[in-house]
């Protein structure tokens, strides 16, 4: 029985994450220790750390090093909670 769009429900936003807080999440489903993203970064554990918790902004060239290594959109980092249907 093949899938179809209408089959799905279009989920629904239970509260808004900060960029620090969606890079804390790629990197743990990744199953990366902040060490780990250092490594392969460049970025010191300390400033990932204080990104992870909103203490220091992550900044467009950061969010390039960091989707390159996380495999995501820059995007995807930097604005979390942006939906489309809010500005169109």
């Amino acid at each position: 029985m093949p899938i179809k769009k209408k089959d799905f429900v279009r989920a629904r936003v239970n509260r808004k994450i900060t960029p620090g807080e969606m890079l804390r999440t790629l990197r743990e489903l990744q199953e990366l220790t902040q060490k780990d993203l250092a490594i392969e970064t460049g970025i010191s554990q300390s400033n990932i750390s204080a990104m992870e918790n909103d203490g220091s902004q992550i900044g467009r060239e950061r969010a390039l090093v960091l989707a390159k290594v996380l495999k995501v959109h820059p995007a995807v980092i930097l604005f979390p909670a942006f939906d489309i249907a809010q500005v169109a």
